[in-house]
């Protein structure tokens, strides 16, 4: 481990052990620089449109660390902030004061609202997420959306690790799209690979969840992710036990058409 508390496989020049994430996954892909560049122009274009008024949503896993990083790397005027459900994982967790402690940037934490969260473990339990779909999206929406609106109060554009490669549900995902509220939802890695998003971990040595080393591509609250078995999807350890078309917290899906 590192003084930071980023593994070793982090470190640029450093070999990443055998089954890693990064020596598993690190590859870039053809004209990948072009694509880089491209990325940083949408982030300084985003920043420069919407001066103290722009965040990223960062959920800690790999793709949102390539942003943090290329943010604190370029100097963008763009707050860092993450929900903390309650419900991560330690290791999810502790990534927020190793993003303080690599890139001296602050991060905004927002919890859900203590007494609502007492209230349905009070009435549902503290399984209720597996009892029915319902109950596991009234999870989310206290645990996440609540505390999201609160992040977003008085923001103008946020932005989020969106991949096309994520999932089917995904396979669309533009650049740039407007929330419910109208304001800029900036997708900045929309295009890159799983492969890319370690390349550039790998090079940059950007700390990551240590997690992904356990074959946990896509982490969410520790009661909802598990592991993923080889040809898995990249999101089948998210809510394993749902219908696939099912598997969204609520984050990403428009209550309304989206504008573009």
């Amino acid at each position: 481990m590192s003084a930071d508390g980023s593994t070793l496989s982090a470190l640029p020049g450093a070999e990443a052990p055998a089954g890693s994430a990064i020596a598993l996954y690190a590859r870039k892909g053809p004209g990948f620089e072009a694509k880089l560049a491209a990325t940083i122009e949408r982030l300084r274009r985003a920043a420069a449109a919407h001066p103290d008024r722009i965040v990223q949503a960062t959920s800690l896993g790999a793709e949102d660390m390539v942003l943090t990083d290329l943010i604190a790397r370029h100097r963008l005027p763009i707050a860092i902030g993450t929900l903390e459900t309650g419900a991560l994982h330690a290791e999810t967790v502790g990534l927020i004061a190793r993003i303080t402690a690599h890139y001296g940037l602050a991060v905004e934490i927002y919890r859900p609202q203590a007494e609502a969260v007492i209230t349905f473990v009070r009435e549902h339990g503290e399984r209720a997420m597996y009892e029915s779909l319902a109950l596991r999206k009234a999870c989310c929406g206290l645990r996440k959306l609540e505390p999201l609106g609160r992040m977003l109060k008085d923001r103008s554009a946020w932005i989020t690790g969106l991949r096309r490669e994520q999932s089917d549900a995904r396979g669309e995902v533009p650049f740039e799209d407007r929330d419910d509220a109208g304001r800029l939802k900036l997708n900045a890695l929309a295009d890159w690979s799983w492969g890319e998003v370690w390349a550039y971990i790998a090079e940059h040595g950007v700390p990551f969840n240590p997690l992904h080393d356990q074959f946990m591509p896509s982490i969410g609250c520790a009661p909802c992710t598990r592991a993923i078995a080889v040809g898995e999807p990249f999101r089948a350890g998210r809510w394993w036990w749902e219908d696939e078309q099912a598997k969204e917290c609520g984050l990403h899906v428009s209550q309304a058409p989206a504008a573009r």
